[in-house]
């Protein structure tokens, strides 16, 4: 009898480890195939903007090294929330990416109640780049430096007007920032995405936008935008010549824009890493280099846990700003 109990037990043993052995061979292997079908990135702005553009830049990258069709997917509205609610609410595979901008930090700050937790539902994959904003108008405004429009707008409060890509986005933000440091008092016209904003720039419903680079980097090169100023604390090598904010009579100025790809929480380690491995290799290159060079942007490719850790910081410093400066969810 106690051998047939020892040998009972010897056999469920081994039978349990079996499985269990079967279970993580099984597990591996679906991740080592990972991706088995195609990928796509949640733009949360309208076709044609910055956003877009590096979106695009990076799908065609991405194509090329994981061997799988990864497509984009704007999905714009709701101060880019609409976009990243879609993407917090799918499947943890790793199959649906958020290209996340600054509004992915400052969202939190602004609207009170989000239909997701920012901190819990994303996992970080990899920050992509950074670039400034530009602070342009039309080419037929007679705006032609910060100072012009800071005399214009002191001396007739109310009557300009700033566009943005929807509240908490960088645009906005940066317009906030201008009127708190600047003492001036200038209207926001948000939009749900670069495009329309940038059109009715140029056909004189609005008067200037504090644009992503990456919108705008290419109506500047045709004569259609005129460059004022940059946002960061010093001037952008992407526009010699044009000065920063705050040496143009704003002391104390500078907003940074980021572009990062995050995915829904519960991502196996194993697939972010892999997506991270392969976002760094589109970042190495030449022609990936190029085209972000041309829209103004950096490449800063790290680590998963980098761009974590950088997003948390700007939360941080937005949401004193925010709270400083009084600004809501309400246009």
């Amino acid at each position: 009898m106690k051998n047939s109990w020892i040998k009972a037990r010897c056999a469920k043993s081994i039978a349990t480890a079996l499985v269990a052995v079967g279970t993580v061979m099984a597990s591996s292997l679906a991740q080592a195939a990972f991706p088995e079908r195609p990928l796509r990135i949640v733009v949360p702005f309208t076709p044609g903007g910055g956003t877009d553009i590096v979106a695009r830049q990076l799908a065609k990258g991405l194509t090329d090294v994981l061997g799988q069709s990864v497509i984009v997917e704007n999905r714009p509205g709701g101060s880019t929330i609409i976009g990243t609610e879609n993407v917090a609410k799918s499947p943890a595979d790793g199959y649906s990416l958020l290209m996340a901008t600054f509004a992915h930090a400052v969202n939190p700050a602004i609207h009170r109640k989000l239909p997701y937790d920012t901190d819990k539902a994303f996992a970080p994959v990899a920050l992509i780049g950074k670039s400034p904003n530009v602070l342009v108008v039309s080419t037929k405004s007679k705006f032609n430096s910060v100072q012009d429009i800071l005399a214009y707008a002191r001396a007739h409060p109310g009557r300009l007007t700033f566009g943005s890509y929807g509240n908490g986005t960088s645009a906005h933000l940066a317009g906030e920032m201008f009127k708190s440091l600047g003492h001036v008092d200038i209207l926001h016209v948000p939009y749900k995405g670069a495009g329309p904003g940038i059109n009715d720039l140029m056909g004189g419903q609005i008067d200037m936008i504090f644009s992503t680079s990456a919108s705008v980097s290419g109506q500047i090169k045709n004569g259609q935008l005129r460059a004022l100023a940059v946002t960061t604390k010093e001037r952008s090598p992407s526009y010699p010549g044009v000065p920063t904010v705050a040496e143009s009579g704003v002391p104390g100025y500078f907003v940074d824009s980021w572009y990062g790809v995050f995915v829904p929480q519960g991502t196996p380690k194993d697939v972010i890493d892999k997506l991270n491995s392969a976002i760094k290799k589109v970042s190495a290159n030449a022609e990936f280099q190029t085209a972000l060079k041309l829209e103004g942007l950096v490449a800063d490719v790290g680590t998963p846990e980098a761009l974590g850790d950088y997003v948390k910081e700007e939360e941080a410093r937005w949401t004193k700003i925010v709270q400083q400066a009084g600004i809501t969810d309400k246009p």
